[in-house]
C-alpha cells in the first residue's frame, strides 16, 4: 500500500537511553506495505515479551494488507475492486463508510472513489502517465463517491455479500457489470494511516503507555527514551530529497504527558507529511506529481510543497494532510486555524522569489 509518497518523518532520539519511568525501552520493526515499520516502546507495566509484541504487530499488519492492500491481488478491496462478490470485513466497511464521511467533509476534494485516476496518472495500481483530456474526461466519469452509497452496509445482501456494482447509489446487481463501469476504490491515502492507529491500540491494550509507531506515518504518545517528548523531524521538501532525516526543515515536538487528562491517560498524537517532490515524474518539461484533484481529474497545481498535519489519530492526520495539498496553501491554513483537532506545518514556494516559505498554527 505505499503508493502515497510521504515524507517520511525522520524520529530523532536522543542516545541517552534512560527515562523518568521506570522500565526500560525497545524497538521492533520488520517490513510491510512496501517499506517498513517499526516502533518504540516502554516495556514498564508489559507483560508480552517483545518478541510475541513483534508477532502482534505482524499479524495485524498482515490482516490490513490482506483486507485493504490494492497491491495484493487477493485482498478484499483487490476482489471487490476486481468485480468479484466478496464477504468485507468489518476493517473494510468502516474504511469505506469513514472515506465517505470525509468525501462530504471535504466538498469531494478527498475521494477514495477516484482510483481510475490515479491509475491514468500512474499513481494507482496500474501503469499510466501524462493521459489525454479525453481519458481524464473518462476516468472521471467512472469515479467519485458521489456516485456511491454513503454506507456499505445498504448494499449487502442478506447473507452479508457484495460486489461493487452494488456499491452505485442507483443500485445494481450481482449478474451485470454497469455501463458507467464498477467502482475502482483506493484506499493509499489512509491505509498507513490507519495502520498506525491500529497497531497503536493493540500496544495501548497491552499497558504500553510510551510508544511511536513508525508504518510511514508516524504516531506517538507519551515519552521517549530520554524522559522527554518525542520528537519528530519535518524533511525539507526539496526534489530528490529521497533519504528521510537527511535535509531537515522543522522540528516537531509531542505533547509528552504534559496534557495526560484526568482518567482518560495520555494523547495520541497522530504526524503524517505529505508532498510532491518524492513521486512524480517530467513530460516535456512539465512535473506531473502524485496529488491528483479529484474533482478537476488531474495533478493538484498550487504553491504547498509539503503538508505537515499532527491530529488524534494517524489516520485524520493522513487524510487531511492529503486535503491540504489538494486545496493549497490558504485553503489549508483557513481549514487548520478551523479545526480545534488539528495543528498544521506547511511548506510553500514564495510568489516572489519561488524560495521556500514555511507556515505554521499555533499549537504546532
Amino acid at each position: 500500500m505505499n503508493c502515497k509518497s510521504l515524507i517520511l518523518a525522520a524520529v530523532l532520539l536522543p542516545a541517552l537511553w534512560s527515562c523518568r519511568r521506570q522500565g526500560g525501552y525497545t524497538q521492533i520493526g520488520g517490513y510491510a506495505q512496501g517499506g517498513t515499520w517499526s516502533v518504540k516502546y516502554n516495556t514498564m507495566g508489559v507483560k508480552a515479551r517483545p518478541g510475541e509484541v513483534q508477532a502482534g504487530v505482524e499479524s495485524i499488519l498482515q490482516d490490513i494488507d490482506r483486507t485493504l492492500s490494492g497491491y495484493n491481488k487477493n485482498s478484499e478491496l483487490s476482489r471487490l475492486n476486481a468485480g468479484d462478490t466478496i464477504k468485507p470485513s468489518g476493517m473494510l466497511i468502516r474504511m469505506y463508510d469513514r472515506c465517505h464521511e470525509l468525501w462530504v467533509e471535504t466538498g469531494g476534494a478527498f475521494d477514495a472513489a477516484a482510483g481510475p485516476l490515479f491509475d491514468i496518472w500512474g499513481f494507482g495500481f496500474r501503469n499510466g502517465s501524462n493521459p489525454s483530456e479525453e481519458q481524464i474526461a473518462a476516468a472521471i466519469s467512472v469515479s467519485g463517491m458521489g456516485r456511491l452509497v454513503p454506507r456499505m452496509e445498504d448494499a449487502l445482501l442478506p447473507d452479508g455479500r457484495l460486489c461493487a456494482s452494488r456499491l452505485l447509489a442507483n443500485g445494481g446487481s450481482l449478474e451485470t457489470v454497469p455501463a458507467e463501469g464498477l467502482p475502482q476504490l483506493n484506499f493509499n491515502a489512509v491505509a498507513q494511516g490507519y495502520s498506525c492507529d491500529t497497531v497503536a491500540s493493540y500496544l495501548s491494550n497491552l499497558g504500553v503507555k510510551d510508544m511511536l509507531v513508525d508504518i510511514g506515518e508516524i504516531i506517538c504518545r507519551g515519552e521517549g527514551p530520554s524522559g522527554k517528548p518525542w520528537r519528530i523531524g519535518v524533511d525539507r521538501p526539496s526534489d530528490g530529497n529521497n533519504t528521510p532525516g537527511e535535509d531537515i526543515d522543522g522540528i516537531w515536538e509531542s505533547a509528552g504527558t504534559a496534557r495526560e487528562e484526568d482518567g482518560c491517560g495520555m494523547p495520541f498524537q497522530g504526524i503524517v507529511t505529505s508532498g510532491n517532490y518524492r513521486k512524480f515524474y517530467i513530460v516535456d518539461g512539465v512535473k506531473y506529481a502524485h496529488t491528483i484533484d479529484p474533482r478537476t481529474g488531474k495533478p493538484a497545481r498550487n504553491s504547498l510543497l509539503s503538508a505537515t498535519i499532527v491530529a488524534p489519530t494517524a489516520w485524520l492526520a493522513d487524510a487531511m494532510a492529503t486535503y491540504c495539498m489538494v486545496i493549497g496553501l490558504e485553503k489549508a491554513k483557513e481549514y487548520i486555524q478551523g479545526n480545534p483537532q488539528l495543528e498544521g506545518y506547511l511548506i510553500y514556494s514564495s510568489p516572489g522569489d519561488g524560495s521556500m516559505a514555511e507556515w505554521r498554527s499555533d499549537g504546532f
